[in-house]
């Protein structure tokens, strides 16, 4: 091949996200899965492809990782706490999360809101400050439920904190509540995302695809019928909830590869175009095949060389 060709077909996580619309919602194992050869810099276009396309980040069917070492022994440590509300008495007097907490429970928790939001769009530095310490309750909320997803809490909080100040640069009108959300959610998502490609989930989800495929043919050979979730589960050694998750991500890629085949609505014109043409020509040809019937066989045969009815090239007179 010359080294100057190139190929300018969509990859498949790009050929995925030109499937979904604005506030539509994109599986993260699915993304994951699909990014795993790609490259760092394809990581991110990916992510920043959701982010310009108002997309949301799922990433609660990403598998939870028990892990291992003192980073795991603390995500474990905060799920517990999280569980009981996060009381703070069970952390250390000088544990960073626990100052943190300290001081965010002395912020207002309540405030208009959407008043603010309006004076912040309108450049209003003290409305600025008063609404991101009201949106810090909210960081905190959402961050909980994204604990035991391999991202420690306090680096949550880090991340949907520049969500919340992302939310407050650019609200101009509407719901400033549901602007606020998607962008804390959507930071600590991209952050969820990054660890688990960073734990190698990607390169695990493919390995369950195979199995899953391979298990799923076994079963329909050795039972005569389709297997059930919960059979192909069994047989894989995973709960119900994995083995679904792994056979949405098989249902996605059928539906993208059947996308891929139908026509552009312009080769589909084409195509159209071109049956009609034919069989406009098959008319006409059976036409003077008809009225050449009453012609002598000289004859006949000096107009079809003439023509190029026999299929070949006209002649000149």
């Amino acid at each position: 091949m010359n080294d100057l060709d190139f190929s300018f077909e969509d990859s498949p996580w790009e050929a995925f996200l030109r499937t979904k619309r604005a506030g539509d919602t994109v599986s993260a194992a699915n993304l994951l899965t699909m990014l795993e050869e790609e490259s760092e810099q394809a990581v991110e276009d990916a992510l920043q492809a959701l982010e310009d396309g108002g997309l949301n980040l799922d990433v609660s069917d990403l598998p939870k990782a028990p892990g291992s070492g003192a980073a795991a022994l603390r995500l474990r440590q905060e799920a517990q706490l999280v569980e009981k509300g996060l009381p703070l008495e069970e952390l250390e007097p000088n544990d960073p999360l626990r100052l943190y907490l300290e001081e965010v429970a002395q912020l207002s928790p309540s405030g208009n809101e959407q008043a603010l939001a309006a004076k912040c769009a309108a450049a209003d530095e003290r409305a600025m400050e008063t609404l991101t310490n009201l949106g810090l309750h909210r960081v905190l909320e959402i961050a909980k439920d994204h604990v035991g997803l391999g991202v420690l809490l306090l680096d949550l909080i880090q991340e949907g904190s520049l969500g919340l100040w992302q939310a407050i640069q650019g609200y101009r009108e509407g719901n400033y509540a549901a602007c606020r959300d998607y962008w804390i959610r959507f930071y600590m998502a991209k952050a969820v995302f990054l660890q688990a490609r960073a734990n190698g989930v990607g390169q695990k989800l493919r390995e369950a695809l195979e199995d899953y495929r391979a298990v799923d043919e076994r079963l329909l050979s050795e039972l005569g019928r389709n297997p059930t979730l919960e059979e192909i589960a069994e047989a894989m050694h995973i709960s119900p909830e994995e083995a679904s998750v792994v056979k949405k991500m098989l249902d996605d890629a059928r539906l993208l590869a059947q996308a891929k085949k139908q026509p552009e609505p312009e080769e589909e014109k084409e195509a159209e175009e071109q049956a009609v043409e034919d069989t406009a020509y098959f008319r006409m040809r059976q036409r003077i095949l008809e009225l050449m019937s009453v012609l002598d066989e000289t004859d006949a045969k000096l107009i079809s060389l003439r023509f190029g009815l026999e299929g070949g090239m006209p002649l000149s007179p």
